[in-house]
């Protein structure tokens, strides 16, 4: 779906190893790839300085990107000094990437309210999609194992639809790379809908669902249009749990979402659907920021 992928690494989260895969992760439909590792300044005498001593260091692990870099394809490694959050919205910008991927940490509520994250800052700030992985999952492929992964890195796609302008809004971004790709990276989406217990009392389950497809029927039918494999997935019970337990249940290489209001993405007190799905999924999570 990506061809122009900023991927951050802080050396510690597994996404150092894809390095070592810029044939699969090209070979997936990426044409420009970055490596990003940022070192946070020291602070010596008030005045802060890069630590060059740990550029060197990253600059080093992350130079094998280029030792295998095939015919038509452009890496990049790039390692600098500073606070994350600006550091990688700077080199959006000047690589034009169309995909932030980055690592991600179980975290709660608590500790993002103590300690913030990057993955939560940029999904507030930036205009492009944001993909997680998981460290836990990368660190235990093998490298025959993430050689494949990479170059299916987002090839069936699990999307929360409820017919709200966020779910919309997804369907759209979809389309948009669908028909923008040089190739067909993309092969199926998964609508999955959840019908929450005890709400339209007055419908029995049997009219719910059937109320349910019939508005995801003409979803399928765009997405279809597109050269896309839509299944269908109609579910009963909490949304969170039912989203979670489709992902595990199903063919999955990413759950796909937005959301409506980008500053509630994480809100503390009323913890959102998008930002529960981001904290508590072990499948990868494709993010689309909601309209400026």
């Amino acid at each position: 779906m990506f061809q122009r992928p900023l991927i951050c690494t802080d050396l510690t989260d597994g996404l150092q190893r894809l390095v070592e895969f810029v044939p699969s992760l090209v070979a997936g439909g990426m044409t420009h790839l970055v490596f990003l590792h940022t070192v946070p300044l020291r602070e010596e005498a008030t005045i802060p300085k890069a630590d060059a001593e740990k550029i060197d260091r990253a600059q080093d692990v992350l130079s094998a990107a280029l030792k295998q870099v095939p015919a038509g394809a452009d890496v990049k490694v790039e390692v600098q000094a500073g606070r994350p959050l600006d550091v990688i919205l700077k080199m959006v910008t000047t690589h034009q990437a169309d995909v932030i991927i980055l690592g991600t940490q179980p975290r709660n509520l608590l500790t993002e309210k103590l300690f913030g994250s990057t993955t939560t800052e940029l999904s507030q700030r930036t205009t492009i999609p944001l993909l997680t992985l998981r460290p836990q999952m990368i660190s235990t492929y093998t490298s025959e194992e993430l050689s494949l992964r990479c170059q299916h890195l987002l090839r069936y796609l699990l999307l929360p639809y409820d017919d709200s302008s966020a779910s919309k809004h997804t369907i759209e971004q979809i389309k948009h790379f669908v028909q923008t790709q040089s190739a067909q990276a993309l092969k199926g989406v998964i609508l999955c809908w959840v019908v929450e217990e005890g709400g339209r009392h007055e419908l029995t389950l049997a009219q719910q669902q059937q109320v349910v497809c019939e508005t995801l029927e003409p979803v399928r039918d765009d997405l279809v249009s597109c050269g896309v494999e839509v299944t269908l997935d109609v579910r009963r019970g909490n949304p969170i749990a039912q989203v979670l337990a489709a992902a595990q249940e199903s063919d999955t290489s990413a759950i796909v979402l937005s959301t409506d209001n980008r500053n509630n993405l994480l809100d503390w007190s009323a913890p959102s659907f998008t930002g529960e799905i981001l904290r508590r999924s072990w499948h990868p999570v494709l993010f689309f920021p909601p309209k400026r």
